[in-house]
């Protein structure tokens, strides 16, 4: 096999409390396809992060898909990289993790010595690549994920979201790195707020997959958001109103990207879950120059689209 495509989602780490440990996997994608040529390097970009991402070895699908094939001791003689982004860059919405995931799934579906795609393994790499698992496990396993980090390695636990949860990502027009973000963060924290997150977190577990009206409750936060509001006053400003109003809403990830998880009516609308308004209830607090994206709870994690090679099973 010398060409796969593979897809891989957007994802959303913390979901309130649950910092560097939950994710959620979202329907929104990046499609990149990857060919054995007979030398050199060509990366085509497209869609998001078009007009700024580089097209050469810096490229972090192409980092990414480097460092697997060294860790599978395999070397293809070229390789071009055709990258279709749907995944706004920046925008704590997990396109680091996306474009990581990609690079390494790849170059594990190319390898010729590969029968099957160890997810466990794969998870690993991408944690070490990454930084941090949150991410990366839910676009890999896809629904709702746990993630920790073991004596071996990152390890990860995917949990089946309620179906009623229906996240609404609402995206403003500025960037905001996660370094920067994550350098906002005292070393310490008081044991209060230590322990109101890990009380919230556990809430979180069962308001995901079994009470969605607890969701209110269990997305609360003192550990994080607070302490970074001055890199993304308008991001807090607008979890604040959106709360104020019966949503839980939260920043997506290292923001500034705001993610509420709505709940889905009987006709499939996503909807507030105090007046059974639909998704034009959260529209209507939102600032102008704000993109406003429904989307699905993306349950299948990242994949191979073309080609013949099967990720392991999750």
């Amino acid at each position: 096999m010398t060409s796969v495509r593979v897809r891989v989602p957007a994802t959303s780490a913390n979901l309130g409390p649950a910092f560097d440990c939950a994710g959620l996997a979202l329907g929104l994608h990046d499609d990149v396809e990857f060919t054995v040529t007979g030398g050199g390097l060509e990366v085509v970009v497209r869609g998001e992060g078009a007009d700024g991402l580089p097209t050469d070895e810096s490229h972090l699908v192409v980092r990414a898909f480097r460092t697997a094939c060294a860790r599978l001791g395999w070397t293809p003689p070229g390789l071009r990289v055709v990258a279709e982004n749907g995944i706004p860059q920046g925008r704590g919405m997990g396109s680091s993790a996306a474009a990581v995931v990609a690079g390494v799934l790849g170059a594990w579906t190319l390898c010729p010595d590969v029968a099957t795609v160890d997810v466990e393994a794969v998870l690993r790499l991408t944690t070490e690549l990454e930084g941090h698992p949150d991410n990366v496990a839910a676009c890999l396993l896809g629904g709702a994920t746990l993630s920790w980090m073991s004596a071996d390695g990152a390890r990860a636990v995917r949990l089946e979201v309620e179906p009623s949860v229906a996240p609404i990502v609402l995206v403003p027009g500025d960037t905001l790195s996660t370094h920067a973000a994550r350098g906002l963060l005292p070393e310490a924290v008081p044991h209060g707020d230590a322990a109101h997150a890990a009380g919230r977190g556990a809430l979180l577990v069962h308001a995901l997959t079994q009470d969605p009206g607890l969701l209110l409750d269990a997305t609360e936060d003192r550990l994080h958001q607070r302490q970074r509001a001055g890199a993304m006053p308008a991001s807090l400003a607008l979890v604040d109103r959106l709360r104020a109003a019966g949503y839980a809403a939260v920043v997506s990830g290292a923001g500034p990207s705001v993610l509420v998880l709505a709940r889905r009516n009987g006709d499939g609308a996503a909807s507030d879950p105090a007046a059974g308004s639909d998704v034009r209830g959260v529209t209507a607090l939102v600032p102008a120059g704000w993109r406003v994206l429904p989307l699905a709870v993306d349950v299948l994690g990242a994949r191979v689209v073309d080609g013949d090679l099967q990720v392991s099973s999750r």
